[in-house]
């Protein structure tokens, strides 16, 4: 019940450093072999929620020609091991109300595992099975290439995936995280199960391991189901390669016959170890981050109504950062919308924001993470998340004070440190009439 009355609390007040209860209360538990996790324990319902990541191990590591094998990894690791086959697998945690599931991204590879207490001894055995003896059976590989196969020939029709796949082209360019993660319509096809077996071997090792749980276990049980687990995963020689890339900057048109142009801007920004990287959160919020609060989308759909919708966010990534602005307008109203988009610019980088903007976007910031704490997976997703990010573990009980100490001196010098002209790099969608000169792209890259 501790964790349920931290919450109430929490909804309630604000979140500052001093207080009695910790925001999570986090223990680090290290298994007889080694290896460590952060546990939430909580005893009110009986539930139990543990994430792993293995740090490193991403779609990064993927060559061009094998675009697309850590997400068939993902799509087959819960598809049979062992003695079950992929239909056995499945009832085994269809019958005990599992959940398990696998998921990359550039960086990282992981996965979570949320049951009853009283099937945990099934879950973390099929968990088990699942790392330690994928089976990756013919017949389930080819219905998981089919379809992702499917998938990117359908996301070829949506202009929003295909802005978003050159936004990602340009701002990469030369480095691994311009590859399709997804796969490509040939790497998926040629793709084989000991091409599998040889990416999890290499990747999904114990050195590169963080573990999250949550929920109804203490740590004495963690620590054995720890080694139970992952204690079989050999340990590999790390290898990390920084990969020098340069974004490509300007504007760019990939002309398609649509009503509205969708227009994608993105700025390089800087990683999360920043000392502005607090300031970036208040910043981004005020400016597009905030939704209707925002001051784009009241500037762009409220006042003028030339959009649904306008939004900036920060993309992190351990060798590349990027703020982002992502909006959609008619096509003769595209120079409308650029032009509100910078004057809104000029006003942040060089008025101050006023007081009350500024108190409600940390107010808001600091009241939403206790929303972000409302279940038992949420709760080991945000300790894993903290692992990953490389955060101490009073991260939340201090980032209220953190928050709450920006000024409005610095949100300019963030937006000013970012929203360069010079740096920007301008992707349109459709048929913009516009008198901005742009470079023609012709066809998509890391699709076909």
């Amino acid at each position: 019940m501790r964790i349920l009355f931290c919450l109430f609390i929490l909804l309630c007040t604000p979140i500052i450093a001093n207080a009695q209860e910790r925001v999570l209360d986090i223990q680090e538990v290290v298994s007889a072999s080694g290896i460590k996790a952060w546990l939430i324990e909580d005893e009110s319902l009986p539930i139990i929620s543990l994430e792993f990541s293995f740090k490193g191990a991403g779609s990064i590591n993927e060559s061009l020609d094998q675009q697309g094998v850590s997400k068939l990894l993902s799509n087959m690791l819960d598809e049979g091991a062992g003695d079950l086959d992929s239909q056995a697998f499945q009832k085994a945690l269809s019958d005990h109300s599992i959940s398990l599931s696998f998921s990359g991204s550039r960086d990282h590879f992981g996965g979570q595992v949320k049951t009853l207490s009283r099937h945990k001894d099934k879950a973390f055995n099929l968990l088990s099975m699942a790392l330690s003896s994928p089976r990756f059976d013919s017949e389930p590989l080819e219905r998981m290439k089919k379809s992702n196969i499917s998938r990117i020939k359908s996301s070829l029709t949506d202009p929003d995936w295909i802005a978003a796949r050159l936004q990602n082209d340009l701002i990469y360019k030369g480095h691994p995280y311009a590859q399709n993660s997804g796969g490509t319509i040939s790497t998926l096809e040629l793709i084989s199960a000991d091409d599998l077996r040889a990416y999890k071997d290499k990747y999904l090792t114990r050195n590169r391991l963080i573990v999250s749980a949550a929920g109804d276990i203490d740590a004495k049980e963690l620590a054995l189901i720890l080694d139970q687990i992952f204690q079989s995963i050999p340990e590999n020689e790390l290898s990390h390669k920084e990969v020098p890339f340069k974004p490509q900057t300007g504007t760019y048109l990939y002309s398609k016959d649509i009503p509205q142009t969708i227009i994608e801007i993105s700025y390089p920004a800087f990683d999360r170890n920043d000392p502005d990287y607090y300031a970036a959160q208040v910043f981004n919020y005020i400016f597009g981050g905030g939704g209707f609060g925002s001051r784009l989308m009241e500037e762009v759909r409220e006042k003028q109504g030339l959009t649904y919708g306008i939004y900036s966010g920060f993309s992190f990534l351990d060798q590349a950062q990027n703020l982002s602005i992502s909006t959609s307008t008619q096509n003769d109203k595209v120079d409308d919308v650029l032009k509100i988009i910078n004057q809104e610019i000029e006003k942040i980088q060089n008025t101050p924001v006023g007081g009350d903007e500024l108190q409600n976007a940390k107010d808001y910031l600091i009241g939403s993470v206790p929303l972000t704490l409302t279940s038992t997976d949420k709760i080991s997703g945000t300790a894993l998340g903290m692992l990953s990010n490389a955060r101490p573990i009073d991260y939340l009980d201090t980032y209220g004070d953190k928050i709450g100490a920006i000024t409005s001196e610095d949100i300019q010098r963030v937006a000013r440190r970012i929203l360069i002209k010079e740096n920007q790099t301008i992707v349109f969608v459709g048929q913009p009439q516009s008198a901005i000169k742009t470079n023609a792209i012709t066809e998509i890259p890391n699709v076909q």
